[in-house]
C-alpha cells in the first residue's frame, strides 16, 4: 500500500519536497492559504487542499487532508505581535487533529532561531533561551507536539535556506553597519528536501535534529561572494563584536550517514555564479 504524506504549509520548501516525494511514488496532499499557490499545486500532481489556520480558528475546504500516514508541519510562525501566544493556539489546533485521528508520524519544520546567540555551538540537547519571540513560539510548538501521546513525532531546526537560483544578497544589498566576522549558519534547499525524504524512507522518529550545512564563513566572506554572483552593491561591514551561534550539525551526520550536497554556503554561490555565466 503507496503511504499518503500530507504536507501543512506548500511554500518554498514544502512544495520541492512534494515533488520529489512524489517521484518517488508517494501519495501526497498539500495545503495553502493562496488561490494561486492551489492552482500551482494542481499542476504538480500534489493534492491541493486549502487550510487557513488563525489563533481562533481552522478553516480547511476537506478534512481528508488530515487522513494521513505522516503529517509534515511548514508553517512558519509570522513576525506579529504577540507571536509567542498566536502560535502556540495555531499548533494546538494541529495538534488536536492529530490526536483526534491518532496520525502515526509528524515531522516539524522548526528553526535554529531556538537558539540563543551565546558566542559558542550549538547542539540539539540544549534547550537554549531564544532571544526573539519567534524563536520562543518554536520552542514552545516542539514541546506541544513531542508530547502527543502515540504520534512519533520528529523536529528539523532548520538554519537559513538558500537554494533555487536566489541570491541571498539581496537581503543583504547596500545595507550598513553588517558586522562582517560573524559566522553564518545556513543550509541549501536541496538538503533539506533530501534530509526529510531520508527520515521518512530510514524511520528516524521521536528525534530532534540541527539541519544545517557543515561550513560556516563569515557574513563577510558569503555576502561579498553573493554580491559579486548577483552584481549587487555590497553591504557596508564593519568589524565589532557581535553575539553569534554555530550550529552543529554532527548528530544528523551521523545518525542519518548524509552528505551534503551543498556542505558549505560558497559552494552553491560558486554553482550559481556558474549558471549565470551560462545564460
Amino acid at each position: 500500500m503507496r503511504t499518503n504524506i500530507s504536507i501543512l504549509g506548500c511554500g518554498w520548501l514544502g512544495t520541492a519536497l512534494g515533488k520529489r516525494l512524489l517521484a518517488k511514488r508517494y501519495i501526497v496532499k498539500g495545503s495553502t492559504t493562496s488561490n494561486d499557490q492551489y492552482n500551482k499545486l494542481e499542476t504538480t500532481g500534489i493534492q491541493p487542499y486549502y487550510l487557513n489556520i488563525t489563533a481562533d480558528s481552522m478553516d480547511i475546504d476537506y478534512a481528508n487532508f488530515f487522513n494521513t500516514d505522516v503529517l509534515i508541519i511548514s508553517i512558519p510562525p509570522k513576525r506579529v505581535q504577540n507571536v509567542e501566544e498566536i502560535f502556540p493556539k495555531q499548533i494546538k489546533q494541529i495538534v488536536d487533529y492529530i490526536e483526534r485521528l491518532k496520525i502515526p508520524k509528524v515531522i516539524f519544520i522548526s528553526s535554529t532561531s531556538v537558539y540563543e546567540c551565546k558566542n559558542k555551538v550549538v547542539k540539539e540537547d540544549e534547550t537554549g533561551n531564544p532571544e526573539k519571540p519567534v524563536g520562543k513560539a518554536l520552542l514552545e510548538a516542539e514541546r506541544m507536539l513531542q508530547g502527543i501521546q502515540g504520534t512519533k513525532t520528529t523536529i528539523l531546526r532548520i538554519a537559513g535556506m538558500i537554494g533555487a537560483e536566489r541570491n541571498p544578497a539581496r537581503f543583504m544589498a547596500g545595507k550598513s553597519e553588517v558586522v562582517g566576522n560573524t559566522p553564518v549558519n545556513l543550509v541549501h534547499r536541496i538538503d533539506c528536501v533530501n534530509i526529510i525524504v531520508e527520515i521518512i524512507e530510514k524511520e528516524l522518529w521521536w528525534e530532534v535534529f540541527n539541519v544545517c550545512a557543515t561550513g560556516h564563513p563569515s557574513k563577510r566572506e558569503f555576502y561579498t561572494k553573493a554580491a559579486v554572483v548577483g552584481n549587487l552593491p555590497y553591504p557596508n561591514f564593519v568589524e565589532k563584536n557581535e553575539n553569534y551561534k554555530i550550529v552543529d550539525n554532527s548528530k544528523l551526520l551521523k545518525k542519518l550517514d548524509y552528505k551534503f550536497e551543498y556542505p558549505d554556503p560558497i559552494d552553491y554561490l560558486k554553482e550559481l555564479e556558474e549558471w549565470i555565466y551560462r545564460i
